[in-house]
């Protein structure tokens, strides 16, 4: 068997959602919480050094599949040509077998998912776009993703390829080590934040605090200090990368919007 499996450029993905809803499409995807490509997004800092994060992840067909193991049905197979995990749909049957979604359980990636919260739910997930392998096409996701962030084929090629050019990693910080399922992937970290423009922060703190020219005279500034714009403990928005929400509700927010 020849594993094949993605490359990521971090640096490269603008969050657009492209691969997410060219899966959806060529899936026949509704939009709601089925996405086998899910697109993540999570802010870190305190402004003024603020910095948004994506991660488009699909599942990454492991060389040693735990949630396959972890199928009492063993409704989770992986195919010998391609190296592709796939759910057989006639055997995944939770309404009879009660598995309390022992797949999803096992899989560090949270890449199994479910239509809803209810028990009796099918698990689904990536299929490698394996149709299209077998007509000589990429998986939908990585040929329409317009900042050619994604590529697609052999590990061993993708290894040779890329480790020349890039320093790669199969762990990126909030993910899980990887060494226990080997997930077919390669990952190229986002570039250091670089400052393109210069930004004047002292200035800026300065005309934020005054009140401006039509302001009563004896009216006291906005704030007093720096300190007053960088509360600690105050979170904004969403703040780390959660690759396994707990529900269909945890699962839309932390991938961004309801594609």
């Amino acid at each position: 068997m020849t594993q094949h499996g993605f490359f990521y450029d971090q640096s490269r993905c603008i969050g657009c959602k492209t691969c997410s809803i060219a899966c959806k499409t060529w899936n026949g995807i509704p939009p709601g919480p089925i996405k086998y490509m899910r697109v993540f997004e999570w802010e870190e800092g305190v402004w003024p050094q603020v910095r948004l994060n994506f991660l488009a992840i699909p599942c990454y067909h492991c060389e040693k599949p735990v949630c396959a193991e972890a199928c009492p049905a063993r409704a989770i197979i992986k195919e010998e040509k391609y190296g592709a995990v796939l759910i057989d749909d006639e055997f995944c049957n939770p309404a009879v077998v009660n598995c309390n979604r022992a797949c999803w359980e096992a899989c560090p990636y949270g890449s199994i998912v479910f239509a809803s919260d209810s028990p009796n739910e099918k698990a689904q997930k990536c299929t490698m776009c394996i149709e299209r392998l077998e007509e000589g096409l990429l998986p939908i996701c990585v040929a329409s993703c317009p900042m050619r962030a994604l590529d697609f084929g052999p590990m061993d090629k993708l290894i040779e390829k890329y480790s020349k050019k890039f320093k790669v990693t199969q762990q990126l910080k909030g993910m899980p080590e990887p060494d226990m399922v080997k997930p077919a992937v390669i990952i190229k970290e986002r570039d250091p934040h670089r400052e393109i423009v210069p930004y004047p922060v002292k200035k800026v703190y300065e005309l934020w605090r005054q009140r401006g020219p039509y302001a009563a005279p004896d009216l006291p500034p906005v704030f007093n200090s720096e300190l007053d714009l960088k509360p600690e403990g105050v979170k904004v928005g969403r703040d780390r990368l959660v690759l396994k929400p707990r529900s269909v509700e945890e699962l839309m927010y932390y991938t961004m919007n309801d594609e």
